[in-house]
């Protein structure tokens, strides 16, 4: 079950364009044709790839965020906004997203089990979950994580039909950035809009840099995608 989402989370977040163009780039070789994002919440995501393709589902099962998404894509004939969660969606896909969800899940195991299940032959299921335990704060409780990753999760859990074809960290600089608020900032609950600007901005560019040169070995977030076999 996903806990709700807040707002304010949501909209600071959604000001992180070049995080999010990273990331998009990342993936965008494995996103075909008939797409699901799973937790759209405002569309962030959405909007880095929607253009290049012609059937796109949005699910939510948060209400504000299935407002949101209905009113944020209103006039995009491409994009279909539904509030199911993935054992409810009868249709399979070619590729299905979990952009920052996976932890707001506590039967995660199982989710992954459906999504893969949801999936065409040789679809993409892509996955960017925050990464380290360690690292969990007051922040991942109040937005309602369950709890962050390590990469041990994603070797260890295998699932039938599947095979992991990428698998790495990535935001190195976020990393030190996250451990740094976290340090001096003991009682702040959100980012500042001045905050999150600095993060992407000004180092997300070293971090898509650096990300490459490390192997991407180190990171605040993990990227996970998989592939189905059958």
């Amino acid at each position: 079950m996903i806990k709700k989402y807040p707002e304010v989370a949501l909209e600071r977040f959604d000001r992180a364009g070049l995080w999010i163009k990273y990331v998009i780039f990342k993936v965008k070789r494995f996103l075909k044709n008939d797409i699901l994002e799973v937790g759209a919440g405002f569309g962030s995501f959405t909007r880095g790839y929607m253009k290049n393709f012609h059937s796109i589902t949005l699910t939510d099962t948060d209400d504000n965020s299935f407002n949101l998404l209905k009113k944020n894509f209103l006039h995009d004939q491409n994009v279909n906004i539904i509030k199911s969660s993935i054992k409810d969606i009868e249709k399979k896909f070619d590729t299905i997203i979990y952009f920052n969800v996976l932890e707001h899940i506590k039967e995660d195991i199982s989710e992954i089990k459906s999504a893969l299940e949801k999936l065409n032959k040789g679809g993409y299921l892509i996955i960017l979950v925050p990464a380290h335990q360690k690292m969990y704060s007051k922040l991942d409780k109040a937005v309602g994580h369950y709890k962050r990753y390590d990469v041990n999760f994603f070797k260890e859990n295998k699932f039938e039909n599947s095979k992991i074809i990428k698998l790495h960290f990535l935001d190195f600089f976020g990393y030190l950035l996250y451990n740094l608020n976290k340090n001096l900032f003991k009682e702040e609950i959100y980012p500042s809009n001045l905050k999150i600007f600095i993060w992407d901005k000004i180092f997300t560019p070293f971090t898509i840099i650096v990300d490459y040169l490390t192997g991407y070995k180190f990171g605040k977030n993990i990227l996970c995608i998989y592939q189905k076999d059958d």
